[in-house]
């Protein structure tokens, strides 16, 4: 049988069919968990290989170490099904594998060689766009989407997803015009598409348009706010706009509201509370006993470093922010260790960015301004080799500003606001940093 992408599937039954498509609309649309979905379509035809690769794949799209033991069990369920497998759904099993494995640029690669037969496999496509974004390569965010777009039927009821994930690497490479129609188009018809307003969100950030980002969000806020994975990461970006105009009151009601505490459980979560508050820390804001909440709702965050640089980073954040130095020095030396063991990709993101990255951060919160900003200008022009957006990765420069202003810098703090003004207007948040770095120069 084929599906309705004409896909080839190693299934005759419908019923599993339709389980794994409804699976499949959770993965790309966010909404609810996929895991029932996918169990039911494993119970449906428990010979069916594909449904417990794509559970695997899921289970490794949420970053989560603890959670890996999970995604090896899935697959290795299916290693007696490769038999009767067809080729397609044994391209997936390898690609989940390399994946499962740390080596998420060859998965990539192995996701790309199947889109080239089957450019309508939403699986491989929305897998591989992830770990694009995971792994902070632009130019595929964008254009691996671009080569097979043009083969997708627009009435397809998933068209519009594949929309939002061209808009979303349009906006990495810059291209914020089309961006921005890309993901108004998406979202034009009666589907809910909160990658896309997503995608709008960080076109309007980038370019300091925070009260039309503002308004964005909430005017779409029953499209992606409800039951939705992705709603702590878009109260994140309004929480952001709300910042660009120095609102810190209404910033911090927001993570009390729908970001911090019981609304954020895995660890995309957990670094959003974290880039927020670092954020208020950095304007001098006191976030009270939130630090330390975090860092006790932070699950394992020693135990489990050296999994996902970009993750350890944040979750170093909220042991500097609690003022837990000891464990936050424990963390920077188990990432280290295990980036010198790994042989996954993490162990170039740790070692080219992640580490001196966490060991700058570390300078920061000692006070020692002028060893943060040399550990970290430098990496202003390779961060995005650990993945995140360039939203969230501003997080670098804001710190640099902040270190500039204590030590005095104006030539440091002077390159990196022109940099920024010439980027998009002069924002309230902007305004404060250059009389910060003009107040404090010694």
């Amino acid at each position: 049988m084929n599906d309705i992408r004409d896909c080839p599937v190693g299934t005759s039954s419908s019923a599993a069919l339709k389980l794994a498509e409804l699976a499949l609309w959770r993965l790309v649309s966010f909404f609810g968990d996929p895991l029932p979905d996918l169990d039911a379509t494993i119970a449906a035809d428990p010979g069916w290989a594909l449904a417990r690769i794509m559970k695997a794949d899921f289970i490794l799209s949420l970053t989560e170490p603890a959670m890996v033991g999970d995604a090896r069990h899935a697959l290795d369920e299916v290693k007696p099904l490769l038999a009767h497998a067809d080729p397609r759904e044994r391209a997936h099993f390898d690609a989940a594998e390399l994946c499962l494995a740390g080596r998420w640029h060859d998965a990539c690669a192995a996701w790309d060689r199947i889109l080239l037969r089957h450019p309508c496999d939403l699986l491989a496509l929305s897998s591989a766009h992830l770990f694009d974004f995971y792994r902070g390569d632009a130019r595929n965010l964008r254009a691996r989407v671009a080569r097979v777009l043009p083969e997708w039927n627009a009435g397809d009821a998933l068209y519009p997803y594949v929309l939002g994930m061209h808009a979303f690497g349009l906006e990495e490479c810059n291209l914020y015009a089309q961006a921005e129609e890309t993901a108004r188009r998406a979202v034009a018809g009666s589907v809910k598409v909160p990658w896309a307003i997503h995608a709008a969100a960080h076109v309007m950030e980038m370019q300091g348009r925070h009260a039309e980002g503002a308004q964005w969000l909430r005017t779409r806020h029953d499209e992606w706010a409800l039951d939705n994975g992705l709603s702590v990461h878009n109260w994140w970006h309004l929480a952001l706009f709300q910042l660009e105009s120095l609102d810190t009151a209404g910033s911090l009601q927001l993570y009390d509201q729908h970001i911090g505490g019981s609304a954020s459980q895995v660890n995309l979560q957990w670094l959003d509370c974290a880039a927020l508050l670092w954020r208020l820390k950095l304007l001098g804001v006191d976030v009270g006993a939130r630090w330390h909440q975090l860092a006790l709702d932070w699950a394992e965050p020693v135990e489990h470093a050296g999994y996902y640089a970009f993750n350890d980073m944040h979750a170093l954040l909220a042991l500097l922010g609690s003022g837990d130095l000891p464990r936050a020095l424990a963390l920077l030396a188990t990432a280290r260790a295990r980036a010198e063991q790994g042989a996954g990709d993490n162990r170039a993101m740790a070692q080219e960015v992640g580490l001196p990255l966490m060991q700058g951060l570390l300078e920061f919160a000692q006070g020692d301004f002028e060893a943060t900003i040399e550990r970290l200008l430098p990496l202003r022009s390779v961060a995005h080799h650990f993945g995140g957006s360039h939203a969230q990765r501003d997080l670098i420069d804001q710190t640099l500003l902040a270190a500039a202003a204590h030590a005095g810098q104006r030539g440091v703090a002077r390159a990196l606001l022109n940099e920024r003004m010439l980027a998009k207007p002069r924002t309230p948040l902007t305004e404060h940093w250059a009389k910060a770095c003009t107040a404090r120069v010694k």
